[in-house]
């Protein structure tokens, strides 16, 4: 189908075009290696490559139209737009190309540091269990109804998420559920996406290489609750859901300018968490609100899935499904992979695989198995290259206050060294209190968590955090296939 540049630029803020305003495209691209005869290209000056550099070829496979924000030469025939921000411009071009597609569905966003994933996957459960049809975008992967899509990113850029979106209205997806990154709300992602529900779940430290402070991480945050706040032609009620025991979300609250629930254990929260039983296999708790008192079994484990469960129930309870159908839901999810998620080859001890990677994240995942772990607990964790450095002396303290051995290797170094990633987290870990008996040093994690596993005993539990779900390893320019839990099914079969 032909879009008219002239419809496509309304309510856009231009300020230079050289060209016609009548040429038409059939497509929009921001890659100029996708580029195809008939496209408009926009330029996203990234943080490693600038699309400005690429309009020759852009031009050369057949883009008409070119969306700057520097002044750049064009040859003649080809139309120039120039705005002050292109990505701001790609994703009002994006929704209007598709015809704005999340006006036609029930859309919910979930943000914040920890939980989004199971997050997001809890609230799915609960809106197929009510018999609506779903679409669920995030970390681990992209669906639509029962179609399964691939992830490059947890939150896709604009023009692949309204793709997205018009894929989901053709599909007669009624609710779709996504994670929202703090990048995807800084790098304009999200703009135009017309939410109705916001979930905030928590913010603790993380992403400082991208946001500077904490300050401005909240802010990023804070974006998608002020995207509640815009006028819309959406039908339907706008709402928040917010966890009032984390001190953001209470600032969050604060501002909303739409109605909220809060969730949590404190008495000050709309919908809590009441008699709570945590253990190997799962939790057990009441939830208390609204005039409600729901009864609750989940597969999932740990304090952090009371909370996470707590959110789903708010967004279900907000949405006005039946409490009853909302536990059936919740006890009925097995788990979300790389989740605290379980590897069983009839050992005698457990190993947990975790996507945990910041230090609440690490904390949380600790402290939940000192719940009900009778043995040790062993650690195995790094952190990522090339992202926030201040993180890891963080996470070696808390793995060395938490555990009860430690061993420190590598997670997607990218263009770091790993040894010199390990010395940033290493001094923590003796500041936990480990010493040289108490932790060691293994670059390779393949040969980390097999020496994991090597040294568990009965009772015993072996973690495996920091790449949960992943598939690969990230080291310089390569992308390598590896996968924590197969690995470890390696391991443990050569033990066992």
């Amino acid at each position: 189908m032909k879009h008219e540049l002239r419809k496509l630029l309304s309510g856009l803020a231009v300020e230079q075009v050289l060209g016609s305003i009548d040429t038409t495209f059939t497509g929009i691209t921001y890659d100029s290696r996708r580029a195809k005869p008939g496209d408009l290209f926009v330029c996203i000056e990234g943080f490693r490559q600038d699309g400005h550099d690429f309009i020759p070829e852009a031009i050369e496979k057949g883009c008409t139209g070119v969306v700057v924000q520097k002044e750049e030469p064009v040859p003649e025939g080809v139309t120039m737009v120039r705005v002050s921000d292109t990505r701001l411009a790609l994703a009002q071009l994006s929704a209007a190309f598709y015809n704005y597609p999340s006006r036609k569905l029930r859309l919910i966003g979930v943000t914040g540091t920890n939980g989004k994933t199971t997050t997001t996957h809890l609230i799915e459960a609960i809106l197929r269990q009510a018999g609506y049809k779903t679409g669920l975008i995030g970390t681990i992967h992209n669906r639509i109804g029962e179609e399964t899509l691939p992830v490059e990113r947890t939150t896709p850029e604009s023009l692949d998420l309204q793709e997205l979106f018009a894929r989901m209205v053709e599909a007669g997806v009624d609710y779709c559920v996504m994670e929202v990154s703090s990048h995807a709300l800084s790098l304009e992602r999200v703009a135009c996406c017309e939410f109705d529900l916001g979930v905030f779940t928590n913010l603790t430290q993380d992403h400082l290489d991208f946001h500077n402070t904490i300050s401005d991480y909240l802010a990023a945050k804070e974006k998608l609750f002020t995207l509640l706040g815009l006028p819309t032609p959406k039908k339907g009620t706008r709402a928040a859901v917010i966890n009032v025991d984390d001190p953001g979300g209470r600032e969050i609250a604060g501002r909303c300018p739409v109605p909220w629930l809060g969730y949590g254990l404190g008495e000050e929260a709309d919908l809590r968490a009441v008699s709570v039983q945590i253990g190997s296999r799962g939790v057990k708790f009441t939830a208390c609100g609204r005039g409600r008192e729901i009864p609750l079994t989940l597969k999932l484990t740990g304090m952090f899935s009371v909370y996470n469960a707590l959110a789903a129930i708010g967004v279900g309870l907000t949405e006005g499904i039946d409490p009853q159908v909302i536990a059936r839901a919740l006890a009925a999810v097995p788990g979300v992979p790389g989740r605290f998620e379980s590897i069983d080859e009839g050992q005698d001890f457990s190993v947990i695989v975790d996507y945990a990677h910041t230090p609440d994240g690490l904390e949380n995942i600790l402290k939940a198995a000192a719940e009900f772990v009778r043995g040790r607990r062993i650690i195995v964790f790094g952190c990522g290259g090339d992202r926030d450095r201040t993180k890891r002396p963080i996470m070696g303290k808390i793995a060395a206050e938490n555990a009860d051995y430690v061993i420190i290797t590598s997670d997607n170094p990218r263009s770091e060294d790993p040894l010199a990633i390990i010395a940033d987290i290493e001094p923590g870990v003796k500041a936990g209190g480990k010493s040289g008996a108490g932790y060691e040093i293994i670059p390779d994690r393949k040969e980390a968590i097999a020496a994991a596993i090597a040294i568990a005993r009965k009772d015993d539990m072996v973690i495996l955090a920091g790449k949960g779900h992943e598939t690969y390893q990230i080291i310089g320019n390569r992308t390598l296939p590896f996968d924590d839990r197969e690995v470890a099914r390696e391991a443990l079969r050569r033990k066992i």
